[in-house]
C-alpha cells in the first residue's frame, strides 16, 4: 500500500496566518499566528520553516472569505509553490474551516468584512456541509437570516449581539484543522471567494 501523500495547507485570508503539513489526515506540523496585517512579509517564511526541506505532493489554500489582501496573498504564494513543485492545488473557504472546527452541527460561521458588515454562512450534516449560500450582511440583517444557535468567527459576537440570544465563539481559521473537512469542501477551484463586490469601480 502506498505512503500517505503530504500535504502543504496555507491560511492567510484572516488576521491568523496559518500553515500546516497534513499526511494521512493527521497533523505533521503547523504554525498559526494572529498577525492582523503583513501576511506577505511572514507567510513565505512561516512556510519555509514549517517545511524543513520537506517537499508535500499536493497543496490546499484558503480562498476566503476574509481580507482582500490577505487572500490574495495566500492565493499568491500556493499558485507559486504549485508550479515551482508541479503538484495539485485546490482551495477551501475559510466559513467552511470554522464550521468543521466548531466540533457541533448546525453551527453558522460569520467572520468581520468591509464597511461593517459580516460573511455568514450556516453549515449542518454529516459530513459538515453548507446550508445556504454566503452573504455579506450588516450584523442585524445578519442575524435575521442565521437560524443555529451556535455562531463562530471574529464576527460571531456582532451577529449574537444583534439578535439577542445564541452562543458566540471568536475563532479565525487554522490551517491544520483543513484536515476535518469534507472532500467536496476541500476540492473547490484556487481563486478568490471575496463575498462581496470589490470598494473600487472601474472609471467611467
Amino acid at each position: 500500500m502506498p505512503a500517505p501523500s503530504m500535504l502543504l495547507v496555507i491560511d492567510s485570508a484572516t488576521a491568523a496566518c496559518s500553515a500546516a503539513l497534513l499526511e494521512g489526515g493527521e497533523i505533521v506540523d503547523e504554525r498559526h499566528e494572529i498577525v492582523g496585517r503583513g501576511h506577505a512579509e511572514r507567510l513565505v517564511p512561516m512556510i519555509a520553516e514549517l517545511l524543513d526541506g520537506r517537499r508535500p505532493e499536493s497543496i490546499l489554500v484558503d480562498c476566503g472569505p476574509g481580507s482582500f489582501t490577505g487572500v490574495r496573498v495566500g492565493l499568491a504564494a500556493a499558485h507559486g509553490l504549485a508550479i515551482g513543485w508541479q503538484v495539485p492545488l485546490a482551495g477551501y473557504s475559510s466559513l467552511a474551516a470554522l464550521a468543521v472546527a466548531a466540533g457541533q452541527v448546525p453551527v453558522a460561521a460569520a467572520l468581520q468584512g468591509g464597511h461593517g458588515e459580516l460573511f455568514v454562512q450556516s453549515y449542518g450534516g454529516d459530513p459538515v456541509a453548507p446550508l445556504d449560500a454566503l452573504r455579506s450582511l450588516p450584523p442585524g440583517a445578519a442575524a435575521v437570516s442565521v437560524d443555529a444557535l451556535l455562531v463562530v468567527g471574529s464576527g460571531s459576537e456582532a451577529l449574537v449581539a444583534s439578535r439577542g440570544f445564541g452562543t458566540w465563539r471568536d475563532a479565525l481559521p487554522r490551517a491544520a484543522d483543513a484536515r476535518l473537512l469534507a472532500g467536496p469542501l476541500r476540492s473547490l477551484p484556487a481563486r478568490p471567494i471575496y463575498g462581496r463586490v470589490p470598494d473600487a469601480k472601474p472609471a467611467p
